[in-house]
């Protein structure tokens, strides 16, 4: 038996899987992680605490089917994105902790350089806003407040990665400092055009080009391993919500895939050329693979599970995220209540990073089972927002959203989906669409499948949604979602 080896590091536990020829995963191990909040709004983590963490589960799933380096035809791996890292090219360490994508402390540096009228300049080049949830300004941050870096940065003596940079040079022992388009294109330093490392942007946030990985292809051999794993060839790397997409098999233009994790994150496939947001949504590379690139149109939004386990940690209102379901389906509706999770800010089609959450609507009859119900609501009214901006952009009648994740595990949750965006919402059978879209990308570069077509047939459908509401109970409640946000807009901003 051989297999694909598949890591997954995400941003608050780390997963290895070993998936077969049949897209079946044969083992699996995952290790959470400690996340660090030095003060309100900063996100950090030990880079040495995810490289040990993923190691560990890698070599945990080789030990549950007693598989050595042999056995492994590719490494693939796919990465939270936007984390930054920057460590020292000699010996390896990193200079400080992680500065994580949720992270906030740079967003009164990104308003200046909106000030400064570079906004539309950067949407140009790299498809995407100003925004402190991309690389560059983490970069620049750390530059200026670590001791000696920028100094460091300058003489070349320093090396920045996202967490696929810092995953692909400890595998190689630091032979190999790269990164795949897809995640490259969510560093605001990418011109997403050319597939090229711009000059004008690193001038502007004063970063010397020395610093950055290669760029290279999602699905070629960009590496092998070295140590106790010699030998294997790392040949696949997507950030997560890209490799969730192949995972789906949104390999055509108009399919479309929602990813329902801390954050929830939509992507379109536009095709082989980018399409350019009115919306506020971000132009992002989908995947490079033979040298021909998907384009694709992307919303984030910052909070979607992680509202349910704020529901369950901080107000304990249940046990376990799970329980939330029957909570909320025990009540016909909110009973007029909206909870709008912008714990983070709003993300697209908002891009409001002084926004703050709130829960409007409350009256003595309401209890804990419509704020359940509310919380639902909230992560697919962000859902249908997103979609309804991709619908603008891009012309395209949605036929399905295929939907993966922890929270589309909900089934009250994807019907509240469904009905609010007047379309079907798929569940494929299987739910490791992160992992798959990783380890097919990887599997391709080594012949492990013979093409995508290969690959397409394994896709199944567990569950679809269909809309029960009408017209009008749409867009009444989007009404009403509506008028909400507007109590949130620019809340922390006085």
């Amino acid at each position: 038996m051989r297999y694909i080896l598949a890591l997954d590091q995400g941003t608050t536990s780390s997963r290895a899987l070993l998936l077969g020829q049949d897209g079946r995963v044969h083992a699996l191990a995952q290790r959470p992680f400690p996340q660090i909040f030095p003060q309100p709004g900063w996100v950090e983590h030990d880079p040495i605490e995810i490289w040990s963490s993923q190691w560990g589960v890698a070599m945990e799933a080789l030990t549950q089917v007693d598989a050595s380096a042999a056995a492994i035809a590719a490494i693939g791996i796919t990465n939270q994105r936007e984390t930054t890292v920057i460590w020292d090219r000699k010996t390896g360490e990193p200079i400080s902790n992680a500065i994580v994508w949720q992270d906030r402390r740079t967003s009164g540096y990104c308003d200046e350089l909106r000030t400064r009228g570079f906004e539309e300049t950067i949407r140009k080049k790299t498809g995407l806003v100003i925004d402190a949830y991309f690389s560059a300004s983490k970069i620049r941050w750390m530059l200026d407040h670590i001791g000696g870096a920028k100094k460091r940065a300058a003489r070349g003596e320093l090396a920045f990665g996202t967490v696929d940079s810092w995953l692909v040079w400890k595998l190689t022992n630091g032979c190999r400092h790269v990164t795949d388009v897809t995640n490259a294109s969510r560093t605001m330093l990418l011109n997403i055009h050319t597939q090229r490392w711009d000059q004008d942007l690193l001038d502007l946030f004063e970063i010397p080009a020395s610093l950055l990985p290669e760029v290279i292809g999602s699905s070629e051999v960009c590496g092998e391993t070295v140590g106790v794993l010699e030998g294997i060839p790392i040949a696949g790397i997507a950030g997560d919500q890209q490799a969730a997409l192949f995972g789906q098999m949104c390999t055509r233009p108009g399919m479309v895939k929602c990813t329902y994790g801390t954050g929830a994150f939509m992507l379109l496939h536009t095709g082989e050329q980018p399409v350019a947001s009115k919306r506020k949504l971000l132009t992002t590379i989908g995947w490079r693979v033979g040298g021909r690139t998907a384009y694709a149109l992307e919303g984030s939004i910052f909070i979607a599970g992680a509202i349910v386990q704020w529901l369950r940690d901080e107000l304990q209102m249940i046990r376990k995220a799970s329980d939330i379901e029957a909570l909320a389906a025990s009540v016909p509706d909110s009973n007029g209540v909206y909870l709008v999770p912008a714990f983070s800010g709003l993300g697209a089609p908002h891009w409001d990073q002084y926004a703050r959450g709130v829960i409007i609507g409350l009256t003595r009859g309401v209890n804990r089972a419509h704020l359940a119900r509310a919380a639902l609501e909230g992560i697919a009214f962000q859902v249908a927002d997103v979609l309804a901006a991709m619908r603008d952009d891009s012309g395209i009648a949605l036929e399905e959203l295929r939907v993966d994740g922890g929270a589309a595990r909900n089934n009250l949750l994807m019907q509240i989906q469904a009905d609010l965006i007047g379309a079907p919402v798929t569940r494929p059978g299987n739910p490791e669409t992160t992992v798959l879209g990783a380890t097919y990308l990887a599997g391709l570069a080594v012949g492990f499948w013979p093409d995508a077509e290969a690959i397409r047939e394994q896709w199944t459908r567990d569950r679809q949604f269909t809309p029960q509401i009408d017209e009008t109970q749409r867009a009444s409640q989007l009404a009403g979602w509506q008028r909400a946000l507007e109590r949130a807009r620019s809340w922390a901003n006085h």
